[in-house]
């Protein structure tokens, strides 16, 4: 009786589960709304190290835009480094990073020693020199800030594979990103594309820059704020991704503890999604088997799952197939270890990962 008691309540947790899932997948909440047009003038920084991929294609596009009032800088650690060939081939100011900050990284150093030079400007954008963009990419992402209640505006890219299985799989694992994106309660600034007004940091410029992260420092000002997070589909960037597997679990691991010191939120909402995911996919295979054909029915939340995923590719390859399964174990693993993280490697360099509250 006990046991018969136990399975009914299981295969009712199967069916919450079940419910939820699909809920998910057919609710997602994009804010993507950008019917009046904002073009106040606006500086574009672009903090530079060393030689990304395509970087030359990538500079041109964020130079190349229909915005009518903005200034592109890009900041470089020293006049030695190899991708200042580009930018003064290119034409395209720069300034080297000589803000003093103790704790700060690389990139939130470069940032603060643009708005320090540059601290007249009403709108800031941020923009990682790995980007390809679109010609509309700064119009679309600077209009949701004539909203008073979005505190920033932000998307997330396409990850482009440029080598292999494993940068086929990072294509894959960007959707975990733009399904954190798509809803309210995981929306997170992607420091790679991000515009924010400059009264948003304008008493924060302290906490900003003694942060490790650009887009953690300005999620937690923005939350601290209680203002939205804009999420610009259509703003959307190409990252071309060259990554073999030690790269690509470098980076997977580095942006996932990113996004847990942000919001711990992502952390456990990402494990209850996936471990529900997991569990469910493995009873509907057990069940199916070892009992009735009809279980695999629990199934259909999965095959939803990886349609919706494969929808989105560019173009859909064998490894595109197996990316797609095998990407909720891979985020599990990865949430777990970046949990636990306490260090990073970032361009080259180790960063300590603080929990730091807003004053």
């Amino acid at each position: 009786m006990l046991q018969l008691i136990l399975f009914i309540f299981y295969i009712i947790l199967l069916i919450l589960i079940s419910i939820g899932l699909l809920f998910i997948e057919f609710h997602k909440n994009i804010d993507d709304s950008l019917t009046e047009n904002y073009e106040p003038e606006t500086l574009v920084m672009v903090p530079c190290r060393g030689m990304d991929f395509s970087l030359e294609d990538n500079l041109k596009s964020i130079k190349n835009q229909k915005y009518p009032k903005y200034r592109m800088i890009c900041i470089v650690d020293s006049n030695d480094d190899p991708s200042l060939e580009i930018i003064k081939r290119l034409n395209i100011d720069y300034v080297l990073s000589d803000y003093s900050c103790k704790k700060c990284s690389g990139k939130v150093k470069a940032l603060c020693s643009a708005i320090d030079k540059f601290n007249n400007f009403p709108v800031y954008v941020i923009a990682d020199s790995d980007i390809l963009v679109t010609d509309n990419w700064l119009s679309n992402l600077v209009k949701p800030l004539k909203n008073e209640n979005n505190g920033l505006s932000t998307t997330f890219p396409y990850f482009k594979p440029k080598n292999g299985f494993w940068s086929r799989i990072k294509e894959i694992w960007g959707f975990v990103g733009m399904g954190l994106m798509e809803s309210k309660l995981t929306r997170f600034g992607w420091g790679g594309s991000l515009a924010f007004k400059g009264s948003l940091i304008s008493n924060q410029f302290n906490f900003f820059s003694e942060h490790i992260s650009d887009d953690t420092a300005l999620t937690k000002i923005c939350k601290n704020k209680n203002l939205n997070i804009a999420y610009v589909k259509s703003s959307m960037p190409v990252v071309n991704s060259p990554e073999k597997f030690s790269e690509f679990a470098e980076w997977a691991n580095r942006q996932t503890a990113l996004s847990i010191s942000s919001s711990k939120k992502i952390f456990y909402y990402g494990m209850l999604f996936y471990m529900s995911y997991i569990l469910l996919f493995f009873s509907a295979i057990f069940m199916g088997i070892f009992y009735s054909y009809l279980f695999f029915i629990f199934l259909i939340p999965s095959i939803i799952y990886i349609a919706n995923i494969l929808r989105r590719l560019d173009s859909i390859k064998f490894a595109s197939v197996i990316g797609a399964i095998m990407l909720p174990f891979i985020y599990v693993v990865n949430l777990l270890i970046a949990n636990h993280m306490k260090n990073i490697q970032w361009r080259g360099r180790t960063y300590s990962i603080e929990d730091k509250n807003l004053l």
